[in-house]
């Protein structure tokens, strides 16, 4: 084979190509070198270069699909994070108002039950001041009668029984208004 192209390249020499002063055997076999060169390098190089630069292209198209999904899934969680947070802060004014109204409702039945016992002790001191009052008017009557019945025998100068004392106390209580005490209740 290499003869043909010898023979060839010879033939040509003297005419067109080898009249531009190009040989045309060392042309043919640079370029069955060239060939060969880029068969080798094709399937050497180039494949295996291109095969890396595909799964990189592949890589980086499937990351920016990843990122821009992840933006979507971002933006989906921001708005269901804004929705609960809304749902949340509802709720909790919700629970706000409620332990407010609790509260109010709670301080106004301690109040009616303060005020119930306000008036329960109201009523019994005041009932205990009308028990003290007579007992204490009961014992000044009765000491009142004791004054009046010796104020008696130091001016009369005698005994006198408790009919008449009675009788003469009530007189005497007439004078100055009060209200006279029976007879046969002194002693």
């Amino acid at each position: 084979m290499i003869q043909l192209v010898t023979q060839f390249a010879a033939a040509e020499a003297t005419s067109g190509i080898g009249a531009l002063g190009l040989n045309a055997q060392s042309l043919i076999i640079q370029l069955i070198t060239f060939i060969m060169a880029f068969i080798v390098l094709r399937q050497f190089a180039f494949k295996p270069i291109g095969k890396v630069l595909r799964d990189r292209r592949d890589l980086i198209e499937s990351g920016v699909k990843l990122g821009e999904d992840m933006q979507k899934e971002r933006a989906e969680l921001d708005k269901t994070i804004a929705a609960e947070l809304h749902d949340a802060r509802l709720k909790a004014d919700g629970i706000i108002a409620e332990a407010s109204d609790a509260g109010r409702a709670a301080v106004a039945e301690a109040e009616e039950k303060a005020r119930g016992k306000a008036e329960g002790i109201l009523a019994d001191a005041k009932a205990r001041g009308e028990q003290d009052i007579k007992h204490m008017r009961g014992q000044l009557e009765k000491e009142l009668v004791g004054l009046v019945s010796e104020a008696t025998e130091a001016i009369i100068d005698e005994k006198i029984d408790a009919t008449k004392d009675a009788a003469l106390i009530d007189k005497a209580l007439k004078r100055q208004g009060a209200k006279p005490q029976h007879a046969g209740s002194a002693a």
